[in-house]
């Protein structure tokens, strides 16, 4: 009996020497793997007692998630690609003060927007800009003329060559739709959009959806982040990425969660994806972002890489959070019932338009220019004005307790009304091109 003792005695004394994990860090973001799994594996190399588990979810989800989690059990980091998304997050008292960590060697702005947050709730870790990636071949097999901006992905060539996924899936799909939106203006941008997901062969999943579609010839073309398409162009898949002038640079943030267990492992972290070593990695070509640091304070920057403050200087959006954060959810719902739930619909109306326009030459004339260009606006029209979206009454809606059954019913019928009007504009288009098509 004693000689079993001894040997369990001898293992527990071995077991208790090794030190503990000082704690798990929980991230919770939409990044794919090939960037979270580089970051993890780093980090636990420079910190064997802190382990890092990442809880991959699309923003709109991760922001949910956090939301409904009790205090204490709450994931220690927030890291994503929109930063109004952040700003929902902070209103909510969600996020902790983390102004102690920011690196000093991060600029102050990209452009005129702030890296950091003003009141230190979360701190630029990369910055992100949104443009078109197309596939070369495919473009090079259909004789499609190269993408260089929005409008060039409008034209009758395009149809069903598009791939693109919805801002209620995808934050940074979100961030692209609002980029249009303030950089065209609310009814012009409106009417990109739609005639884009017009032209589009399938409404992805999620963002990674586009990119990937694009990498395997499933989509000519596609709006994504800068990093999905310059990862796979420096992967040497063949695809090339553009940043059309109406495009925005903004900062990736990441944030540490209000009531998470692991605070300071949670700080640690995001310590390190600051630092000089963690901003490095984000040059690793399977990954492909874009610094907060300045070029001249990193090593072995790859040669004709996007400067990201040379893009800001020539973009046309000036773009502004504050915007984009108070109808966040009126613009994605929006989007959803007279796009993503209608898509067939719009994509049939689209096609009776670009056939008329073909049939009738580039100046029609009388009845049929008339029917054409009602068509037209039936189809690539918002069903909210500019005046309208700001409505006090109807941010309120949106930002209401969606559990309360009287604020669930006065939603339900206000999308249902949205998406019922945008099937009959849609059935009513295809009459009226047709009509002008036969004139």
């Amino acid at each position: 009996m004693k000689q079993r003792i001894k040997p369990l005695l001898a293992a527990l004394m071995l077991a208790t020497s090794v030190p503990a994990l000082a704690g798990t860090v929980t991230v919770i973001t939409s990044f794919p793997k090939e960037l979270t799994q580089a970051y993890k594996a780093a980090f636990e190399k420079a910190n064997p007692d802190i382990k890092i588990e990442v809880l991959n979810k699309n923003t709109v989800s991760g922001i949910a998630y956090v939301r409904e989690t009790a205090e204490g059990r709450r994931p220690e980091v927030f890291w994503a690609s929109a930063p109004d998304a952040f700003e929902v997050l902070s209103q909510e008292n969600l996020l902790s003060n983390i102004a102690d960590i920011a690196n000093p060697d991060v600029p102050d702005t990209i452009g005129s927007f702030p890296i950091n947050d003003p009141q230190g709730l979360f701190l630029g870790q990369a910055l992100a800009g949104y443009g078109i990636m197309y596939n070369t071949r495919l473009v090079k097999a259909k004789k499609l003329t190269e993408p260089q901006s929005w409008a060039d992905l409008l034209t009758a060539e395009w149809y069903n060559n598009v791939g693109i996924t919805s801002p209620s899936r995808s934050g940074t799909m979100h961030l692209t739709v609002e980029t249009i939106l303030q950089g065209e203006g609310w009814e012009k941008g409106w009417e990109t959009l739609l005639r884009m997901a017009g032209n589009s062969a399938a409404l992805t999943d999620r963002s990674f959806g586009v990119p990937d579609g694009v990498n395997n010839g499933q989509f000519g073309a596609g709006p994504v982040i800068d990093f999905f398409g310059l990862s796979s162009k420096y992967s040497k898949f063949p695809v090339e990425f553009v940043y059309p002038e109406e495009t925005a640079i903004v900062p990736a943030n990441i944030g540490l969660i209000a009531g998470a267990s692991n605070a300071d492992e949670g700080k640690k972290f995001i310590q390190f994806a600051l630092s000089k070593e963690g901003q490095a990695l984000l040059l690793e070509p399977q990954i492909s972002r874009l610094p907060v640091l300045p070029y001249d304070k990193m090593d072995n920057i790859p040669e004709n890489y996007p400067d990201p403050q040379e893009i800001a200087k020539r973009s046309t959006v000036q773009f502004d959070v504050n915007i984009s954060q108070s109808r966040y959810y009126i613009v994605q719902s929006l989007f959803d019932q007279t796009i993503t739930f209608r898509h067939k619909d719009l994509q049939a109306a689209s096609k009776a338009i670009l056939d008329a326009e073909a049939k009738l030459g580039a100046n029609p004339q009388g009845e049929a220019a008339d029917l054409l260009s009602e068509a037209k606006k039936l189809a690539w029209s918002p069903l909210l004005s500019a005046e309208q979206v700001q409505d006090k009454a109807l941010a309120e809606l949106f930002a209401s307790d969606k559990k309360d059954s009287q604020v669930s019913q006065q939603l339900s019928k206000l999308q249902g009304d949205w998406n019922t009007q945008s099937k009959t504009n849609y059935d009513k288009a295809i009459r009226l091109a047709r009509q002008a098509a036969a004139l």
